[in-house]
C-alpha cells in the first residue's frame, strides 16, 4: 500500500468518526519532523470543507475550581442532548525536562469512556496561554471527525489567556464560592474576555458564599464595556451535584444565536484565522531562521556578547535578522 493510499485510508476512518484515526492525526499535527507536518497539512487541506460546524468553548478557572470535574459533568449532559463531545485538555509542561502530567483520562473516567466523547491530553509545551501550539489544528480534526461541540480546558488563569479566547466561539471562565474578595488579582482582560462566568462548587454550606460572589462579579461587569450584542452572564452551578449545567448550555446557545443575529459569529472566526495565519508566519520565520547555518554560527557569538554588556539585545537581534 502506498502513502497516498494509506493517508486517504486514514482520512476515510477519520470522517467515519473513527477515534483512533482521529488520535493518529492529532499525533502527527503535533509532531515536530518534517515530514509529519507534510503528511498532517494533507490531512488538514482535505478536510477543511468538512469543519466548522461545531461550538467552541474555551474553559478556564483558578486551580482547585473543579475544570476537569465540571468538563466531564458539562460532557456527560451535553451527550444526553445527543451531541458528540471532543476536549483537547492542555496538560502543563515542565519547564525543566518538557515532560506533562497528561492524566485528563483518569480524571474525567466517565466521560472518557463514552462512546460520543474524545478526550486528548496536549503539552502545552511552554506555549502562550496554556493553549498547546497545536489546538487549533486539532479542532479542525475533531470537527471532520463529526464532534459538534469542542472544549479546550487550559492550565488556568493567567496574563497571555487570550490565547485561548482567538480560537474559541465562547470564553468560560469558571471561580470558587467567596472569591469575590480576590477580585483584585484577576486581570482586567481576562474579565473584558469573559463570555460567561461561573461560580463551581456552589453547594452545601458554599451556597450563599456563591450567591454574593456572583453578585460581586455582576457588579464587577457592570463597570465594564460589553460587546455591541452581548453582556456577559454571571451564574452559579454544582458540578459535582449536577446543578446548574443545563441554564450554562441555554446561555452558551443564546450567545451562539445572538452572534448569528448580529453577524458576529462568523466575522469572529474569519479574524481569528487571519490571526493564526500570521501567528504561523511567525513561528515559521523563527523556524526557517534557526535552521540557517550562517545564524547558528553567529547566534552563541551573539548570545554570549549580549550576556557581557558587549552588545545590546536589539543589536545582536538586528545582526541575526540581517543575515537573512
Amino acid at each position: 500500500m502506498t502513502k497516498t493510499d494509506q493517508l486517504f485510508g486514514q482520512l476515510s476512518l477519520l470522517q467515519q468518526g473513527n477515534r483512533r484515526a482521529l488520535a493518529k492525526a492529532i499525533t502527527l499535527v503535533e509532531s515536530k519532523l518534517d515530514t509529519h507536518r507534510e503528511i498532517a497539512q494533507q490531512i488538514l487541506e482535505e478536510i477543511l470543507p468538512l469543519t466548522g460546524n461545531s461550538i467552541r468553548i474555551g474553559i478556564t478557572g483558578i486551580p482547585g475550581v473543579g475544570k476537569s470535574t465540571f468538563i466531564e459533568t458539562f460532557g456527560l449532559y451535553l451527550i444526553r442532548q445527543g451531541k458528540k463531545v471532543a476536549v483537547l485538555a492542555v496538560d502543563p509542561s515542565s519547564p525543566i525536562v518538557g515532560g506533562s502530567i497528561l492524566g485528563d483520562k483518569t480524571r474525567m473516567e466517565q466521560l472518557s469512556r463514552n462512546d460520543n466523547a474524545f478526550i486528548r491530553p496536549s503539552p502545552s509545551e511552554g506555549a502562550l496561554g496554556g493553549v498547546a501550539n497545536k489546538t487549533r489544528e486539532s479542532m479542525l480534526l475533531c470537527e471532520a471527525a463529526g464532534y459538534d461541540v469542542i472544549l479546550v480546558e487550559t492550565v488556568g488563569v493567567g496574563q497571555s489567556e487570550y490565547e485561548v479566547a482567538s480560537m474559541v466561539d465562547f470564553f468560560l471562565v469558571l471561580m470558587l464560592p467567596n472569591s469575590g474578595d480576590e477580585l483584585q488579582g484577576i486581570k482586567r482582560g481576562i474579565m473584558e474576555l469573559a463570555d460567561g462566568l461561573i461560580i463551581n462548587k456552589a453547594d452545601g454550606d458554599s451556597i450563599n458564599h456563591a450567591n454574593r460572589t456572583q453578585q460581586h462579579f455582576q457588579n464587577a461587569f457592570h463597570l465594564l464595556k460589553p460587546s455591541n450584542f452581548w453582556s456577559p452572564k454571571v451564574m452559579t452551578c454544582s458540578a459535582l451535584e449536577n446543578k446548574n449545567i443545563d441554564a450554562i448550555w441555554h446561555m452558551i446557545l443564546e450567545y451562539q444565536a445572538e452572534a448569528i443575529k448580529h453577524n458576529a459569529f462568523d466575522e469572529k472566526r474569519t479574524r481569528q484565522n487571519s490571526e493564526w495565519m500570521h501567528s504561523l508566519m511567525h513561528e515559521m520565520v523563527q523556524r526557517r531562521l534557526m535552521q540557517e547555518p550562517t545564524v547558528k554560527e553567529k547566534l552563541s557569538q551573539l548570545e554570549a556578547e549580549v550576556i557581557k554588556g558587549q552588545t545590546t539585545p536589539y543589536a545582536a537581534a538586528k545582526q541575526i535578522i540581517d543575515l537573512l
